[in-house]
């Protein structure tokens, strides 16, 4: 694929994130109706329209891509070319009125993320980027964080307690005793603020699919590493680890518990 045919794609998505997150402003901070999906996690009406929008209009331009969505699940699953969209990433900020969740759109060409965008409309900021192309953060070229010593890196998570239910709760342990500040400025917020230098690395125990692929290019186009807890190139292994260069290794030590 060549860069110029990416820079369209991105551009599409680019715009198709805004206006998805224009649809979810109109309904964020009301009395919005909340319903539970089997796993637990809350949906609204917001994420249903949204991802409706999105999915029509995809299926619209590029009919014979494939399309994998949070809330209705996977069409033409086996397509070369596939769109990964989550329509509110962070619901529980979303319904709390919290303006740290995100709109999030991704590429995938033969199951390799090669583009993503995270928009966070109310924030209005936007963070995207395309494979040899860069990572923009609202038309400025944005860069991971150069800090070098976990002890002076600001390490962010969506939930410590994920890492309990996960089985992991003694590699947070390590991670808040160890790096300098930690906080929960968490789902795809926690990746943006990576990839425009604002926090040193993220960590999520448990994700999926959607939450993954479009946070995954846009980190390693601003310069960072972004694998699984295992350290494989994965965006589909149920966990993600994003961090700046300098102290990736030291992190993944931590994490594995090795001096």
């Amino acid at each position: 694929m060549t860069a110029n045919s990416l820079d369209v794609l991105l551009e599409f998505a680019v715009d198709l994130a805004w206006r998805a997150g224009r649809l979810t402003l109109s309904r964020f901070q009301t009395a919005i109706e909340i319903d539970w999906k089997q796993d637990a996690s809350p949906v609204t009406a917001a994420d249903r329209e949204a991802e409706r929008f999105m999915r029509e209009r995809i299926e619209h331009r590029f009919p014979a891509d494939g399309i994998v969505g949070e809330e209705y699940g996977a069409l033409r699953e086996s397509a070369p070319r596939r769109w990964i969209i989550d329509p509110i990433d962070g619901t529980r900020s979303f319904i709390h009125g919290v303006p740290l969740y995100g709109t999030l759109i991704a590429l995938e060409v033969a199951r390799e993320p090669v583009l993503g965008v995270i928009r966070l409309p109310a924030l209005d900021e936007t963070v995207a980027a395309a494979s040899g192309t860069g990572c923009w953060w609202n038309g400025r070229r944005a860069r991971v964080s150069a800090i070098a010593s976990l002890a002076d890196a600001l390490v962010v998570t969506s939930d410590p307690a994920s890492f309990a239910s996960a089985g992991r709760a003694d590699e947070w342990d390590r991670v808040r005793k160890t790096v300098g500040m930690t906080r929960t400025w968490g789902d795809c917020y926690g990746y943006a603020l990576v990839a425009t230098g604002r926090a040193d690395a993220m960590i999520d125990p448990v994700l999926s699919i959607w939450d993954a692929a479009a946070v995954t290019p846009i980190v390693r186009e601003a310069g960072g590493i972004v694998t699984d807890m295992s350290g494989r190139s994965s965006h589909d292994s149920g966990d993600l680890v994003a961090s700046n260069p300098s102290i990736d290794g030291p992190l993944r030590d931590l994490l594995r518990g090795t001096p």
